[in-house]
């Protein structure tokens, strides 16, 4: 498939969008696709379908399929991480865009690192939310849901780049709304923490008008 105009933003939307989710499950995705013949990649994204590539995504994703996966240690990972998806989210992005002038080049690289950012930081917010849990099969079953989520939308992106979008808007929608109840439900976590640790201030708070 080839990229033009709106097809090529809804790639990037959907790749960025994936790439902050897992970003070597995206980057061996394009290059296996393109690889079967089932994608025509943009000229500055033909080094993803280098087998020396390809091999390397398929490797470090191995990795990160278990380490991903494991209470505590994902949230390390993922802190990590943050240093790895938005970067090359933004590679990607300017990569697909070396046809046009460097201005539009640096903004999809903007809009990639942007939509990358989001995806991992509602990522983030979600271990948060699940590490805590006693059992472990809570993070095993997000940790995979992400993975998968990510092929597919990379998937999608190759094949249907504006519903690809589509289905982006919706989760960024999503996470939006979720950051936002996680960040009022820290503030009453310690709204609560300062009141046990100092009750008088607590209670003098609550009587002011």
């Amino acid at each position: 498939m080839h990229f033009g105009g709106t097809e090529l933003v809804g790639l990037i939307v959907a790749v960025s969008f994936a790439a902050g989710l897992n970003v070597y499950a995206t980057v061996a995705t394009l290059g296996l696709l393109t690889r079967v013949g089932l994608l025509d990649l943009p000229p500055g994204l033909h080094l993803l379908s280098s087998w020396w590539v390809i091999a390397a995504s398929v490797a470090l994703f191995a990795i990160e399929f278990f380490a991903d996966k494991v209470p505590a240690f994902d949230l390390f990972w993922n802190a990590l991480h943050t240093f790895v998806r938005v970067p090359v989210a933004a590679l990607i992005a300017y990569g697909a865009t070396s046809q046009l002038s460097p201005e539009k080049q640096l903004l999809a690289a903007f809009a990639g690192a942007v939509i990358a950012l989001a995806a991992h930081g509602g990522k983030t917010a979600a271990r948060v939310a699940v590490t805590p849990s006693p059992e472990p099969l809570s993070n095993f079953a997000l940790s995979a849901t992400e993975d998968m989520l990510a092929v597919f939308l990379t998937w999608v992106a190759t094949q249907h780049p504006i519903a690809a979008a589509a289905i982006v808007a919706v989760l960024l929608a999503a996470i939006v709304f979720v950051l936002r109840f996680v960040v009022r439900a820290l503030k009453n976590l310690f709204r609560a923490a300062e009141a046990e640790l100092n009750p008088a201030s607590a209670a003098e708070g609550r009587s002011l008008p």
